[in-house]
């Protein structure tokens, strides 16, 4: 075999690989969910919705060790379960949503723990900071079967300490952990 022939058939499954586009999908927003969830007063817990959000993301069945992913939510939006915590959320102890009036999560590599399952590790921006974070991710259906014509659909999860991002207030009833859940049903571009 010559060496040319033998240089192709070593760098064919390269190229193919390259060739291959990612696969695009943005969030379907009302078929979406995103809530966060602290402890409160040690014995219970209190969640903050976020109704309004928009996002993308970009696969390669191939190449699943690479995404891109970014959800951004609307902050001035959240709800919670009553309006005095709803106004302390939104207020400059917390969100301080007129001066930061968005959150966001971006990921950009992807390991594959499962044939549904993945953590996907990226960086979550409230209140202007911007901190590390890792999602672990179960997919309804395998994204090595995506084919760029049927939604994605997952859920995520991530846990962020609130001090982190400059939310310190109350912290005798406000627990330090939140738990941030994404259910996200992705519809191709």
């Amino acid at each position: 075999m010559s060496r040319l022939k033998i240089t192709l058939c070593l760098l064919a499954p390269l190229l193919l690989a390259a060739a291959t586009p990612p696969l695009r999908y943005h969030i379907d927003a009302p078929r979406s969910a995103v809530s966060a969830k602290v402890g409160f007063l040690g014995i219970a817990s209190k969640t903050a919705h976020f109704p309004q959000m928009s996002g993308r993301i970009a696969l390669s069945p191939d190449r699943l060790d690479t995404i891109d992913l970014d959800v951004e939510l609307d902050a001035r939006q959240l709800t919670a379960g009553d309006k005095v915590t709803l106004g302390r959320l939104k207020g400059k102890d917390f969100f301080d949503v007129e001066r930061h009036p968005t959150v966001r999560f971006s990921g950009r590599k992807m390991q594959m723990t499962g044939p549904v399952t993945a953590t996907v590790a990226g960086e979550v921006t409230a209140r202007g900071i911007t901190r590390p974070a890792t999602l672990a991710v179960t997919f309804r259906d395998p994204p090595a079967r995506a084919t760029g014509r049927d939604p994605v659909e997952l859920t995520a999860r991530t846990e962020i300490d609130r001090r982190e991002f400059g939310m310190t207030a109350y912290s005798a009833i406000v627990g330090k952990k939140v738990t941030i859940t994404i259910r996200a049903r992705m519809v191709p571009n």
